[in-house]
């Protein structure tokens, strides 16, 4: 049996993103154990009973080419939670039918990002309405996917 097999964890598939060491390194604070895949090791999700999570990351690529990565049917029907971070809410958001575009404006720098409903995930991120937070994006989602709810926004992004 393969160690790989057995150990629960959270899987980071890594777009290219600068910042996906540290989202790894957050996670395994908390307690829970975590691997970073490339984005071109998704069969590597397959079948694997010991994966409890997934953290899709961002990067420098774009939803908005025609040609964009995209996720496998199998691993949104895994059942599994799913977290998408910039790149890889953006996939989400275009595979279950939003709209992704250019902004005209580039969000680079600490921006202040506001709650718009309460959500187990920003539980303990949110002290007050509001909280600061280093970005860096030039796509947004401007129209959330039917089902989906809006939890926090930038006044750049909705």
């Amino acid at each position: 049996m393969n160690r790989n097999d057995v150990l629960e964890k959270v899987v980071i598939i890594d777009f290219g993103s600068q910042f996906t060491q540290l989202i790894a390194r957050k996670v395994r604070e908390v307690g829970v154990y975590s691997e970073i895949i490339n984005f071109n090791q998704l069969r590597y999700l397959k079948n694997n009973k010991s994966i409890k999570g997934i953290i899709l990351s961002g990067g420098p690529l774009t939803t908005t080419n025609k040609n964009f990565i995209s996720l496998d049917d199998n691993i949104l029907s895994s059942n599994l939670p799913i977290l998408g971070i910039c790149y890889g809410h953006q996939i989400l958001a275009r595979k279950f039918g939003g709209r992704v575009k250019i902004s005209k404006r580039r969000e680079f720098g600490k921006v202040s990002v506001k709650s718009e409903l309460k959500s187990p995930i920003t539980k303990n991120f949110f002290k007050n309405k509001s909280n600061q937070v280093w970005m860096s994006h030039q796509d947004i989602v401007y129209k959330i996917p039917p089902g989906f709810k809006k939890i926090a926004s930038s006044d750049n992004s909705k």
